[in-house]
C-alpha cells in the first residue's frame, strides 16, 4: 500500500467513526474533540511525505554524484590518463626533475577469457612472476589488477600483438634525474606511483603532483567494452618549481667536495653556499650522494641514511667558526658603549690558559717565545685562540650573550621549505654556568646545524639582517596561469651595519693574515674563519675525530656569496686552516670564472 492510499484509507476510516459517533445520542464527544483527532491524522500524513521528500533530496542531491560515480565505475572501464608531474628547474631554468613517457599495463579478471595464457604472456613480456599474477587472476574480488608500471614503448608494442582481452595500457610517466646524484639530498625521490617521498619532491608534492584525469569506456558485467558514450575527463598537469639554487655553483661545490673526500678519506664532505642579502640558497652539496635515477629501494636502512639531509636535519659541535658570532656580540656591545665589552685596540691576556669553575681552557699554542701572547680581538680571530673568547662571553654575562644567540636564531629552526629541519641545541639561559658560557663562547657547549651557522655568519657581515632562508623562488604553470613567486622574508636584525662592516673587516684579515689563510684569492677580498671540532660520543671527547670547516665570505667588503664547508672525520690532517679553506677557495674561484667576477683595482 503506498502512503496516498494510505492516508485515504486512515481519513475514510476516521470519517466513518466521526459518522457513527454523531448518529449516536449522548456519544459524549463534542466538535473540538474530532477536530483535534482529524488535525492529527493530516499532521500523520504530512510527516510521513516530509521524510519521503527528505529521502529524495538526500539521494538526488546529496549523494547523487556519488552514486553516479558509483554506477558509472561498475558500467564503464577507466583508462587512466596520467598528469605529467611538474618540473623541478634551478634559478637560470636549468631541468633538474622531469618525467620520461612511460606506460601502465592493467587487467580486468572478469573480462580474461584465457587466465592461463594471459598470465604467461604477461609474464614473458614484461618479466613478471606467471604463477602470482595467475592467482591474482583467479582470486577473485578484485575488479582490476595493475599489472606493470613504467613499462617502454618496446614492451608495449610487443602486448599489441597479442590483443589480450581484458587487458590494457595507458600512458605514464617515470621520474628522471638528468643529473643523477646532484642534489640528491635536496630533491629527493617519487614513489613508484610519482608520490614525492623525501626532500623538494615531497615538501612540493601537492603542487608538483597534478590531477590524473581518465578516459571511461561503457562495458558490460563482465568488464567487456561495448557501444555507448565515451567520458573524457583531461589530465591537469603539475605546476613548475624552480629553486633558488644555481645549478652552476652546485657543480662546482660538488665538484671541490669530491676531491676533499678523495684526498682525505672523511665520513662525508658538505657545503652549504647562501647570497647573504637575502639568504637564497644557490648550492646545498654533500659527498657521497646518490643516483637519483637508481635508488636502493630494497634497502630501507641504506636508503634513509642516504637520503637524509645532514645540512639540515643534524646538528655538530662548530667550533671556532662559532667565534665569529661572539666577537659580533662584543663588537656591538662596545659600539652601543657597554663596558663590559672590549675595544678592538684591548690586548687580552698574555696567559695561554682561562680558568672556570674547575676546568682548563687552553690556546691551542703553546705561547712559545712569546708567540701569540698579547692579542687584539683582530689576532685572536686571526690566532683562533680560545681563551679571548671565553674572555668575551664571560665579560658580556650571561643575559646579554644569550639575547644575541637569540637575535641570531641558534636553538630554534631557521624556517626554511623543506622537511625534518632540527632546531640545534642550547642549554637553558637560567641553567647555565660560567663553564658553559665560557665554551659557548669558542664554540663548544652549544651544537647548531650547518645551515644555522651559515644563516648566522651571513646575518653577521651583512648588515646584520637575518632572513629566512628557502630553496624555492618561485612556482608557476607553462601557461601562465599559476605564477607564484616566494619572496625573501626579513625575520630580524641582529648587529649594526657598523659593527656588521667592522666584523667583515676583522674576518677578511684572517683569510690575509690568519689560519685562513688557504682560502686566499688574489685580487680579490675573501673574508672566513676556520674551525676544528673535537668530536664527543658516550658524553666523552673522541679521541682523533675531529670536524673541519670553514665560513668565508666574498667579497669581505660587500659580501654577495658565502659559503660553509663542514668535512667530518678526515683522516690524516684535521685542522680546518688545511682541510676545510682551500675547499672554500676552490669553490669560490669556480664562481668568479662561472660568473666573470673581475678582481678589484
Amino acid at each position: 500500500m503506498n502512503l496516498g492510499a494510505a492516508g485515504i484509507f486512515i481519513i475514510g476510516a476516521e470519517v466513518a467513526k466521526i459518522g457513527k459517533l454523531k448518529s449516536k445520542k449522548n456519544a459524549g464527544y463534542s466538535a473540538t474533540v474530532l477536530r483535534k483527532r482529524l488535525f492529527a491524522v493530516c499532521a500523520v500524513i504530512a510527516f510521513l511525505f516530509l521524510l519521503i521528500f527528505t529521502r529524495f533530496f538526500y539521494v538526488q542531491i546529496l549523494q547523487g554524484e556519488k552514486l553516479r560515480g558509483r554506477a558509472l565505475s561498475q558500467w564503464t572501464r577507466e583508462i587512466p590518463i596520467v598528469a605529467a608531474r611538474g618540473q623541478i628547474v634551478d634559478a637560470n631554468g636549468v631541468v633538474l626533475a622531469d618525467n620520461q613517457s612511460s606506460y601502465s599495463v592493467f587487467v580486468r579478471p572478469n573480462a580474461v577469457e584465457d587466465k592461463t595464457q594471459t598470465a604467461i604472456t604477461l609474464a614473458e613480456i614484461f618479466a613478471l612472476d606467471g604463477d602470482l599474477l595467475y592467482e591474482k587472476l583467479i582470486s577473485g574480488g578484485v575488479s582490476e589488477i595493475t599489472a606493470v608500471r613504467h613499462a617502454d614503448k618496446n614492451q608495449i608494442i610487443r602486448l599489441e600483438e597479442f590483443d589480450l582481452p581484458g587487458v590494457y595500457y595507458a600512458r605514464d610517466n617515470t621520474r628522471i634525474y638528468p643529473f643523477g646524484s646532484s642534489l640528491s639530498r635536496v630533491l629527493g625521490f617519487t614513489s613508484t606511483d610519482n608520490i614525492g617521498l623525501t626532500g623538494l619532491e615531497k615538501y612540493y608534492d601537492q603542487y608538483l603532483a597534478g590531477v590524473n584525469g581518465e578516459i571511461a569506456n561503457p562495458t558490460d558485467l563482465v568488464g567487456a567494452e561495448i557501444d555507448g558514450e565515451v567520458f573524457y575527463y583531461p589530465a591537469a598537469d603539475g605546476l613548475t618549481v624552480q629553486l633558488t639554487v644555481d645549478y652552476g655553483i652546485q657543480a662546482i661545490a660538488e665538484a671541490a667536495l669530491e676531491k676533499v673526500y678523495t684526498q682525505y678519506s672523511p665520513l662525508n664532505a658538505q657545503c652549504i653556499v647562501l647570497d647573504p642579502n637575502n639568504f637564497d640558497v644557490l648550492a646545498m652539496a654533500e659527498y657521497p650522494g646518490y643516483d637519483l635515477n637508481d635508488i636502493p629501494r630494497d634497502d630501507p636502512e641504506l636508503l634513509n641514511e642516504l637520503s637524509r639531509n645532514n645540512l639540515i636535519s643534524d646538528i655538530y659541535e662548530p667550533g671556532s667558526t662559532f667565534k665569529i658570532i661572539t666577537a659580533a656580540a662584543n663588537i656591538e656591545e662596545y659600539l652601543q658603549g657597554n663596558g663590559s665589552a672590549f675595544s678592538l685596540t684591548h690586548v687580552f691576556s698574555s696567559s695561554r690558559t682561562r680558568s672556570v669553575d674547575g676546568t682548563t681552557v687552553k690556546c691551542w699554542s703553546n705561547h712559545a717565545n712569546g708567540k701569540h701572547c698579547n692579542q687584539t680581538l683582530a689576532e685572536a680571530l686571526n690566532n683562533s685562540c680560545n681563551p679571548c673568547f671565553t674572555d668575551i662571553a664571560l665579560a658580556l654575562g650571561t643575559e646579554t650573550f644569550y639575547d644575541y644567540l637569540e637575535l641570531f636564531n641558534f636553538g630554534k629552526t631557521t624556517g626554511i621549505d623543506f622537511s625534518g629541519e632540527a632546531q640545534g641545541m642550547l642549554i637553558t639561559e637560567s641553567a647555565v654556568r660560567a663553564c658553559d658560557l665560557a665554551r659557548i663562547g669558542f664554540g663548544q657547549t652549544v651544537a647548531v646545524t650547518a645551515l644555522q651557522l651559515a644563516c648566522a655568519g651571513a646575518a653577521a657581515v651583512n648588515g646584520g639582517y637575518y632572513y629566512q632562508p628557502r630553496l624555492v623562488d618561485r612556482i608557476f604553470s607553462e601557461d601562465g596561469k599559476v605564477d607564484e613567486e616566494i619572496p625573501a622574508l626579513l625575520k630580524n636584525r641582529t648587529i649594526s651595519e657598523e659593527a656588521s662592516r667592522i666584523l667583515a673587516s676583522l674576518l677578511e684579515g684572517v683569510v690575509e693574515n690568519g689560519s685562513g689563510s688557504k682560502a686566499y684569492i688574489e685580487g680579490y677580498k675573501v673574508g672566513g674563519k676556520t674551525g676544528t671540532a673535537q668530536k664527543f660520543e658516550n658524553g666523552a671527547i673522541a679521541q682523533g675525530k675531529y670536524v673541519s670547516s670553514f665560513l668565508g665570505f666574498f667579497p669581505a667588503d660587500d659580501p654577495q656569496y658565502l659559503a660553509l664547508v663542514i668535512v667530518d672525520e678526515p683522516q690524516g690532517a684535521y685542522y680546518g686552516s688545511v682541510v676545510a679553506a682551500p675547499v672554500a677557495q676552490e669553490i669560490f674561484q669556480g664562481i668568479i670564472d662561472l660568473k666573470g667576477i673581475s678582481p678589484y683595482e
